[in-house]
């Protein structure tokens, strides 16, 4: 057969199946008033012939599983779902354009439009049937859904929606009634930018999702991370609706892997829905340019989906492809269950076919992904007019979408904890060298078999076993489809591991009823940090709003760090995650640096009973030198800080933050010592603690006065710090303990590096205990030659032998 005569088969074929499913969906009409009444549409809502036969087999199927008593109950509710849908469109548009609502839908004088319009008004026209959609189908089942959002910018279609339904916060709608008044206060304050008093937005309403829209979990700022972790999310017997975007999928990759993920045993039913409308900002998205739904069908087949493809304009496909999900995903379980399947089981996944800004005029242009009228209503002329146009074709009287709220009244939520709660037992607390890192392994396979009722989930996105954490992998296992004879793999293993850091991170971000880890090399965790931001600041929005996040502070370990990974050159030396998290408010980002075995697990048992926080521990996996004891090391948790040597009335400190850096610290000292020069030298483990207070949440973390009076008196003269981090970074976070330029200085990262082991990096950076003693010594006005030999005084100065400080890596054999 040629190529053109199979095209014409083809088509002749596609074009029998459409003729048959149209002549399917004409007998429904004839035969069911009422689904023939659905089946004309409403507004801009019109229903395919294919929608149709999905419909008539939704309502079949809720008939059967005692949903509903007859097929008509459904498409009555799927009458009020379109109306519904209309009404919610017409006021996303107002959200964006109007600043004076009438209920009676009357057009609008000029002088009622906002002076500046903003939304994105193309992504939340898209995602008003996507949302309506759910929320018909949980009322046709009786059943709460939770729902996740890439595209948070889209909030707009999610707050209409809860407000018209009665779902939004009692807040909302007490400050928002709905009314004239009612309507017009709240599409006034959509991007209102006033400001209160203290500093925070005038105006609950946000330009994405936010703590002020009921059920949001996430806000979506971040494209791509939404994708990462909704297989993560929920339980089983919860039940999730993932609402994603064809932009964010080229965004972040990674959401490829979901279907490797999922496991019936724990995890609950997810329902990935994107909207394909074709554009970003500002022209077509790579899923338009390489093909369009068609090729997205194919790509996801391959990773392991079992994709299918929707009219994304009509709310009542929405709920037949979401119930469709739910029962294949909960079939597929039950087979893998009954040993009729394995894993991992092909994920059901829907492609709403769009266009951006469907329903309202400039639809699938650029403009639509903003203000699709390209101009302000408000300055009259067209603009004016295809305004009032499309408003016209939305609008539903204020009796007929008050009924159709009414008619798909909301099932109450599935009850949760206020918090996750975990034992934290005592951990066996260590009198020898040993690497924290492996002690923190013991000590978190000791909690995951003390708290067995709690999901774990451990972020790994490479070399578990070379950071030390041997019993946690042989315990826990890679997560995996086909286990490896010999290898710690398990179809049901905790342990996520791919080369993607934010693809492991967002398993445990998302897994916030559960027990969490992340390890990673130092260096690649700065990856992370964009999801890692997304949530610390939504929990801290939650903790302003009195609703604090419930889940167990996140720890998240940077190991192979800056001074034990010289080996591998400058890309792995890299101490910048920290440096971001110590800009974060210091209530919800914590980084510590422990120094021993006992303070690193001091670290981890306190960042579990802190809520709603990200902890960075920036732990050696080398073994180090027993320092601190376990009072000492929960004193020093607690503090944030703690006097290891000399009398702190002495007029020299030397302070060190990061575990190398004290073992240089008490070299420093011991000369010192010889030289009979009095001093002090503390140990810095959190040096968040010890700035200046942004806000009145951070101050409640801050140390206690009593601790800095007592560790940093103002005796002090001269101080030095060695630091894990660039010291810039270290002096203007803890400024409290900046005495001034001359009469503090820092030593730390300064971006010096290579092949070289971990003396070798203190000698580059300048960061070697002779470093400090000469500092010392500059500070105090005196030679630094008093206090070194002069071999000692040139190997610093760049021009002796650098072994006279340090040690050899290949010293003489004997």
């Amino acid at each position: 057969m040629t190529n053109t005569m199979m095209t014409l088969s083809l088509g002749s074929e596609q074009s029998y199946q459409q003729q048959e499913v149209a002549a399917q969906a004409r007998q429904h009409r004839q035969y069911d008033a009422e689904f023939e009444c659905w089946a004309h549409g409403c507004g801009v809502i019109s229903h395919t012939d294919q929608t149709q036969l999905q419909v008539y087999e939704l309502a079949t199927a809720l008939l059967e599983s005692g949903h509903i008593a007859e097929r008509g109950e459904c498409y009555q509710k799927l009458i009020s779902l379109d109306q519904l849908c209309n009404q919610a469109m017409w006021l996303v548009v107002h959200m964006t354009y109007a600043k004076q609502v009438f209920l009676d839908g009357r057009d609008l004088a000029p002088e009622y439009f906002k002076r500046d319009p903003q939304g994105h008004t193309g992504g939340s026209l898209n995602m008003v049937p996507a949302y309506a959609g759910m929320l018909a189908l949980n009322h046709l089942t009786n059943t709460h859904r939770d729902w996740l959002m890439g595209q948070g910018h889209c909030v707009a279609a999610i707050d209409a929606l809860q407000l018209l339904t009665g779902t939004a916060l009692a807040e909302r709608r007490q400050q928002y009634p709905l009314t004239d008044d009612g309507i017009s206060a709240f599409v006034a304050d959509f991007y209102n930018y006033r400001v209160r008093a203290d500093g925070k937005p005038l105006s609950p309403l946000g330009s994405h999702v936010n703590v002020n829209t009921a059920g949001a979990r996430l806000e979506g700022g971040y494209l791509g991370f939404a994708g990462l972790q909704y297989v993560h999310q929920p339980l089983p017997g919860e039940r999730l609706v993932a609402f994603l975007s064809d932009g964010a999928f080229e965004e972040q990759r990674g959401s490829d892997w979901a279907a490797r993920w999922w496991r019936a045993d724990d995890c609950g039913l997810v329902a990935p829905v994107m909207i394909a409308n074709g554009r970003r900002i500002d022209q077509r998205t790579t899923v338009a340019q390489q093909g369009g739904v068609d090729w997205f069908v194919e790509h996801l087949r391959h990773q392991g989906f079992n994709p299918f493809v929707i009219d994304g304009r009509d709310p009542a496909a929405f709920v037949c492809a979401i119930y469709a999900m739910e029962q294949h995903l909960q079939h597929a379980g039950d087979s893998v269950a009954a040993g009729k399947a394995q894993y991992p089981v092909p994920l059901p996944y829907c492609i709403a076919d769009t266009v951006k800004g469907f329903g309202f005029p400039g639809a699938g242009t650029n403009a639509a992904h903003g203000l699709p009228l390209g101009s302000n209503p408000r300055l009259g002329g067209e603009a004016l007019t295809y305004f009032h146009q499309g408003a016209r074709a939305l609008y539903q009287p204020l009796e007929v979408w008050q009924q159709a709220a009414k008619a798909l009244s909301q099932p109450k939520p599935v009850w949760r904890p206020a918090a996750v709660t975990l034992n934290r037992h005592e951990p066996s607390w260590r009198d020898k060298p040993m690497s924290p890192m492996a002690a923190l392994d013991q000590y978190f396979v000791d909690l995951v078999e003390v708290n067995p009722s709690l999901r774990v989930r451990v972020g790994n996105p490479d070399e578990l076993r070379s950071n030390r954490m041997n019993q946690t992998l042989d315990h826990l296992h890679h997560r995996v489809t086909e286990p490896e004879a010999g290898v710690s793999e398990a179809i049901d293993g905790s342990v996520i591991t791919a080369l993607n850091e934010e693809a492991v991170v967002s398993a445990c971000l998302a897994n916030q009823a559960g027990l969490n880890l992340v390890v990673s090399y130092e260096a690649f965790a700065n990856k992370m940090f964009g999801a890692l931001r997304q949530a610390i600041i939504f929990a801290r929005h939650q903790k302003e709003a009195d609703d604090p996040a419930s889940w167990l502070g996140l720890p998240v370990i940077s190991t192979s760090h800056v001074w034990e990974n010289g080996k591998n050159e400058q890309s792995h030396q890299d101490p910048s995650l920290a440096e971001s998290l110590l800009g974060e408010m210091s209530d919800m980002a914590r980084v510590v640096f422990p120094a021993d075995a006992n303070t690193a697990m001091a670290a981890l048992k306190a960042c579990y009973g802190d809520m709603g926080t990200v902890w960075n521990l920036v732990v050696p996996k080398s073994s180090q030198p027993y320092v601190f004891d376990a009072r000492q090391a929960e004193a020093l948790v607690q503090d944030g800080a703690i006097c290891v040597r000399g009398n702190c009335a002495a007029e020299l400190q030397l302070v060190a933050c990061g575990a190398y850096q004290l073992q240089q610290a008490l070299l420093a000292s011991d000369r010192l010592r010889q030289r009979e020069v009095a001093h002090s030298v503390i140990y810095l483990l959190e040096p968040g603690r010890f700035r200046t207070p942004r806000d009145e949440y951070e101050a409640a973390v801050l140390a206690p006065d009593s601790v800095c009076e007592s560790l940093f008196p103002n005796r002090v003269q001269q101080r030095v710090f060695l630091s894990h981090m660039r010291p810039e970074v270290l002096l203007g976070h803890a400024r409290l303990l900046d005495l001034g330029p001359a009469h503090t200085i820092a030593l730390g990262y300064v971006n010096q590096g290579g092949t070289l082991d971990t003396d070798g990096m203190l000698f580059a950076n300048r960061c070697t205990w002779a470093d400090a003693v000469a500092a010392l010594a500059r500070l105090s006005g005196q030679d630094p030659q008093q206090w070194l030999s002069a071999e000692e005084w040139a190997a610093i100065c760049g021009q002796g032998n650098p072994y006279d400080i340090i040690k050899d890596p290949y010293p003489p054999l004997n």
